[in-house]
């Protein structure tokens, strides 16, 4: 296969039998496509670190299929109060001091509804971005005036991922509809605060689910700056700890396809990596990641330690992106 030209100006008008196309090309074909890509717009050997600390944990209203934060669910999550600004500032500290440019804060939320709660956030936004830290939080549901609140205090990205495609919402998710996630999103777009959205592999969903997922972010008004891809992490007590494993060549090829239709997005590998061989995760990098959480727990998950990342990025020659 020959290469004349590389377009990597981002497309907003994907059909879905070309994202299914991009999925049926032989492997080393289509990662051969999404590695030059890659190439022509990021530097293949530099990857962005984040960490993402839970800042609220369990008794979520929402009845998401896949989370042991769901109230809906029993499991071995022990719901926890928001945390304070001085814990959420000590734990930024401690990310940058260890290598990570983006600190994401998550609460277990349908979307805040308690006013000094949000202030709270506010001022964690606030702190964090006093660091010298990118701040990025997932908060669930949110209005214009808490979009532009958020905007204010300093909020660089926003997290709201689309979880799966349009179709196959309603076999995990029936608490909020798929435009509500997508509305969302306008919002924030609205207020001027980059965009994290991606969604997560290994939920049962069919091939042609997971084209139709990537096709709606790529023809989004605009490309999300960031987006994750998740590994499905099977817990015990939800609905999909059961679920049939994803075939990991199949996770790299949606890690491929999303950097093809997203050329200029920060593709993160995200929930699963705990799971993950370093050979898989090279892959993956190789594929057109770029970017990956970072510290040993992924909201209430767990996540590959911190040493271990560093020496996989060393062994592959790769380093952090400051």
């Amino acid at each position: 296969m020959t290469s004349t030209s590389i377009d990597t100006a981002p497309r907003h008008n994907w059909q879905l039998d070309e994202v299914r196309a991009l999925f049926a090309l032989p492997f080393n074909d289509l990662v051969f496509k999404s590695q030059t890509i890659h190439r022509a717009v990021f530097d293949p050997n530099k990857v962005q670190l984040s960490t993402l600390l839970n800042i609220k944990t369990g008794k979520c209203s929402e009845d998401c299929a896949y989370c042991p934060q769901s109230a809906h669910f029993k499991v071995e999550v022990e719901p926890e109060p928001l945390m304070n600004a001085e814990v959420v500032v000590e734990a930024a500290k401690k990310a940058k001091e260890n290598g990570a440019s983006r600190f994401c804060m998550g609460a277990a939320w349908r979307s805040p509804k308690r006013r000094d709660d949000f202030d709270k956030v506010l001022q964690m936004v606030r702190d964090v971005k006093a660091q010298g830290l990118e701040t990025c939080v997932t908060l669930g549901m949110l209005t214009d005036e808490q979009t532009a609140e958020l905007k204010e205090a300093g909020l660089d990205y926003y997290n709201h991922n689309l979880d799966t495609s349009a179709a196959y919402y309603s076999s995990i998710i029936t608490t909020r509809t798929y435009q509500d996630r997508l509305d969302t999103l306008e919002h924030v777009r609205d207020a001027g605060i980059k965009v994290c959205s991606g969604g997560i592999i290994g939920m049962g969903e069919s091939d042609n689910d997971r084209a139709s997922m990537l096709q709606t972010l790529a023809n989004l008004p605009q490309h999300p700056e960031s987006v994750p891809i998740n590994q499905l992490v099977k817990v015990a007590g939800t609905p999909l700890e059961h679920v049939d494993d994803t075939d990991p060549l199949e996770f790299v090829r949606c890690v491929a396809v999303a950097r093809i239709l997203l050329p200029q997005s920060f593709i993160r590998l995200s929930a699963g990596r705990e799971s993950m061989s370093d050979e898989l995760q090279a892959l993956c990098f190789f594929a057109g990641a770029n970017s990956m959480f970072y510290g040993e727990k992924l909201l209430v998950t767990d996540n590959p330690d911190s040493d271990h990342d560093n020496q996989l990025l060393s062994r592959l020659g790769m380093e952090a992106l400051q």
